[in-house]
C-alpha cells in the first residue's frame, strides 16, 4: 500500500523509531494485456473513448482520469451516449464507493471512471479493459491502473488516450516498461456510423497542429489549468464531439 505525506508525518510525531519498508514496483507490465494508444486532441476525447469502447465490446472497464473533479463530467458523458458509467472517487462517502464496487463485481454496472486512489488495491476478477482517458504523469501509475486487468492468466486490454501536450510522459512510461506502445488510428465517419475499425501506424509522433472545428462541442468544458491533488495527485484534460482529424475516410 501506499502511505501519503499526512500519514508519514503523523508516524513521526507518535511514534518511537518508526521503520519504513519498501517494495519495489514491478519493472513491467503483464504479457497478458495488450496495450494501445490513439493519438488525439482536448476537443475530440470523449468521442475517441466512446468509439474504442463500441469496437472493443467491453465487457467492464476502469477509466482513469487524472483530476477527481472531471470523474463526474466524464461519467456523466458516457451516460447520455448510452454506456453504463459510474463515478468512483476519494470523495464520495465510503457506503457510495462500497455500493458502487458492489455493482460492478456482480456486473450491474460496465465502467467505472475513477481515479488512481479510489482504485488502487482493487482486485476486481475478469476485469476486460483499462483506459487511461488521461495519460499518468507518473509512469508507475500507468503500470499499476493497466496491471488491474490481464490478472491471473486471463488476457486483459489497456488502451491510453494521448494528446501532443502529454507527449513526455508517453515518453516517459515507455521508457518505464521498455517498449513503445503500439499506435492505433479509428476508421473515418462512415465507416464508423456501421462499425468503428482499428488500424495500427508506423508514425508513432503526434499530430502537428489540432484542427479548429465550428461545429458546437457537447462535452463537458474542462478548464486547462494544471492538475489538482487527490491523496498523492492526479492532473486531466478536456474535450469535445467531433473524430480526430487521423481518422482515415473510406
Amino acid at each position: 500500500a501506499t502511505m501519503p505525506p499526512e500519514i508519514k508525518v503523523l508516524t513521526k510525531k507518535f511514534l518511537s523509531n518508526p521503520r519504513e519498508v519498501s517494495v519495489a514496483p514491478p519493472a513491467s507490465t503483464a504479457d497478458t494485456v495488450e496495450q494501445f494508444m490513439v493519438w488525439t486532441d482536448h476537443r475530440k476525447k470523449y468521442d475517441v473513448l466512446g468509439d474504442i469502447i463500441r469496437k472493443e465490446k467491453v465487457q467492464n472497464a476502469f477509466i482513469f482520469c487524472n483530476r477527481k473533479k472531471d470523474i463526474a463530467g466524464l461519467a456523466s458523458w458516457l451516460n447520455k451516449k448510452g454506456f453504463d458509467a459510474h463515478p468512483l472517487h476519494g470523495d464520495m462517502v465510503q457506503s457510495a464507493r462500497t455500493r458502487t464496487l458492489e455493482e460492478f463485481k456482480e456486473g450491474k454496472i460496465t465502467l467505472l471512471v475513477c481515479s488512481d486512489v479510489a482504485a488502487r488495491g482493487l482486485d476486481i476478477k475478469g476485469l476486460s479493459h483499462v483506459f487511461n482517458f488521461d495519460v499518468p504523469m507518473n509512469p508507475d501509475d500507468y503500470v499499476h491502473r493497466i496491471g488491474r486487468t490481464g490478472r491471473a492468466g486471463m488476457a486483459g486490454r489497456a488502451w491510453m488516450l494521448a494528446t501532443k501536450d502529454e507527449t513526455k510522459y508517453v515518453d516517459a512510461i515507455e521508457k518505464r516498461i521498455k517498449k513503445p506502445v503500439p499506435v492505433a488510428t479509428l476508421a473515418g465517419e462512415k465507416e464508423r456510423e456501421r462499425e468503428p475499425k482499428l488500424k495500427f501506424q508506423e508514425d508513432r509522433k503526434p499530430p502537428r497542429h489540432e484542427q479548429k472545428f465550428e461545429k458546437k462541442i457537447d462535452a463537458p468544458q474542462r478548464s486547462e489549468r494544471k492538475p489538482d491533488r487527490e491523496d498523492d495527485g492526479e492532473g486531466v484534460v478536456g474535450f469535445g464531439s467531433e473524430m480526430p482529424s487521423f481518422f482515415g475516410k473510406k
